[in-house]
This record gives structure tokens, C-alpha cells and sequence, in this order.
């Protein structure tokens, strides 16, 4: 068993794609489903997000505090610490539509005695990460995250293209459209896209 933390920008969503947006929303909350299901396997799935988000089924919402990713991640860690949930702590992306059970229990698996796996993205930031102790998380994020990261503690880095492939444009949707989670591909039919029928 582990336990799973998905900060989750429920109000205005993923900017960059170029839609509007209630068109980005419904890709927001589509990828978040994926993700969230996706986690769902491995243990309690926690959803820090703005007061009003509708968490996907079976997951539990924790306030974020607005105070950007790294505080979002923490209020996620401090809620499954306190209610005693297991390690390791997964802390996911909530852009990551490919992403796959499999992937995640990879992840964990990857984990380090005392330490922490790391999931970089493409551009070296962070999309995933498990940790052995909610303790041991800083609130690094932003460009080099990976390997600021990966410097906290003994750490394992997790090459795996599910978990590198987060989407913030349209040109990510495209190139990703034959991995994606369904939740995201129906999103995306139901859009109209042109590649998504």
C-alpha cells in the first residue's frame, strides 16, 4: 500500500493550451480523472485543490492553501501523515493523462531506504515523486527541480515515458494521443479536436 497526493489547480487550469476556458477545465478535470484512477490502485488517493473542486470518485479533497505547488504538496502530506495513511508518499502531477497503476507502482518500487524516487520531466522539473517519509519533502519545484530533488536524500531517478509526458498544449495532446488515459481522450472527442475522433 502507499498513499498518493495530486496537487490540482482547480481554477484556471493548464493556460497554456489555447482554448477556452471551459474547454480547459473539461481537459483539467479529464486528466486529473485519469491520473486519480490511475492511482487509485495503489492506495488513498488525496486531491489538494481550491474549496468547491469536485474531486474525482473515491479520492478525498484537501484544502490548498494557496501559496503555489510546494505548499499545495505539504497541506497534501501533513493531512495523510496525520491520519496515520502508509508510505511511500507518492506526490503526482495532475497533467500526466498517460500515466498508468504500472507506472506508479514503479515508482514506489524505486524507492530507496531513507529516500526518495524521482519522476523528471522532459525539461528537467518534476512530475512524480515517492518518498519514503512525508519528512522528507522541500518544496523545490521550478526549472532543475529533478535534480534538486534527487539531492534531498538517497535517491533513485525513474525514466519512464507515462510519467515524463505531462501536457500543458495543444501540441502535447497531439503527440501524446495514442497513450492518453480515457478520461482525456473522451475529453478531447468531445471537444471536437480534429485528431480526437
Amino acid at each position: 500500500m502507499a498513499t498518493v497526493v495530486v496537487p490540482f489547480r482547480g481554477t484556471d487550469p493548464k493556460q497554456r493550451l489555447a482554448l477556452g476556458d471551459e474547454a480547459r477545465r473539461l481537459l483539467a478535470d479529464a486528466m486529473l480523472a485519469d491520473v486519480t484512477g490511475a492511482a487509485g490502485v495503489l492506495g488513498e488517493v488525496l486531491v489538494v485543490a481550491p474549496v468547491g473542486t469536485r474531486a474525482p470518485e473515491g479520492t478525498t479533497l484537501v484544502d490548498d492553501p494557496h501559496r503555489g505547488q510546494g505548499a499545495a504538496v505539504l497541506a497534501g502530506l501533513e493531512r495523510a501523515a496525520a491520519r496515520g495513511l502508509p508510505a511511500p508518499y507518492l506526490v503526482v502531477n495532475a497533467d500526466l493523462p498517460c500515466v498508468t497503476s504500472r507506472d506508479l507502482l514503479a515508482l514506489a518500487g524505486a524507492v530507496p531506504d531513507g529516500g526518495l524516487a524521482v519522476a523528471p520531466a522532459g525539461d528537467g522539473t518534476t512530475n512524480a515523486l515517492a518518498l519514503s517519509s512525508d519528512d522528507l519533502f522541500r518544496p523545490v519545484y521550478g526549472p532543475g527541480s529533478a535534480e534538486r530533488f534527487a539531492a534531498l536524500a538517497p535517491s533513485a531517478v525513474v525514466d519512464a515515458p507515462n510519467l515524463a509526458d505531462d501536457v500543458d498544449t495543444l501540441d502535447d495532446l497531439v503527440r501524446l494521443e495514442q497513450r492518453l488515459g480515457a478520461h482525456t481522450r473522451a475529453a478531447a472527442a468531445a471537444l471536437d479536436l480534429p485528431w480526437a475522433a
